[in-house]
């Protein structure tokens, strides 16, 4: 499967998409995106789910720059590959390459047979998308999912 090929459609859906996250902390907005995951059938256990995620978390810094965040779990406990989307109302603290607090959270979920293929594809498609300037800024000011979607998957 080449980059092109891979359809942002079949990883993210408006449903895995939340732009008014609660939480004020790293944990309390995985286990928001997390629980996204669960409702929609893309993990079995959202307890060995977050354990992966903190896990991959503990390796190195997944906050970027311009406050986004792509924390990602390689786990055997993800049913179907799926990307969840999550923006909070204030900055929260996270570990980022330019050390500011990030707002935007884009929470990989990658089946054990996807990680060394799909993931990286996935990756690869998001650090493009990330890489613009634009993209972000639309990022922390779109107000529907749909929009946000449609942002996500403009070059699809």
């Amino acid at each position: 499967m080449k980059i092109e090929e891979l359809d942002f459609h079949k990883v993210v859906t408006e449903d895995l998409i939340e732009l008014n996250l609660q939480g004020t902390t790293k944990e309390e907005v995985l286990n928001e995106l997390t629980d996204l995951l669960y409702e929609n059938g893309c993990i079995s256990n959202k307890e060995g789910f977050i354990k992966d995620v903190m896990y991959r978390e503990e390796e190195g810094v997944t906050g970027l720059e311009k406050g986004v965040a792509i924390p990602h779990g390689k786990s055997k406990h993800v049913r179907k590959t799926s990307i969840a989307i999550g923006r909070t109302q204030s900055f929260i603290e996270w570990e980022s390459l330019d050390g500011n607090p990030i707002n935007i959270i884009i929470l990989f979920a990658v089946k054990d047979t996807d990680k060394t293929t799909i993931h990286i594809k996935l990756l690869q498609k998001v650090a493009v998308l990330l890489a613009d300037e634009e993209t972000i800024s639309k990022f922390q000011t779109l107000q529907t999912k749909k929009e946000f979607l449609k942002v996500l998957t403009k070059n699809d």
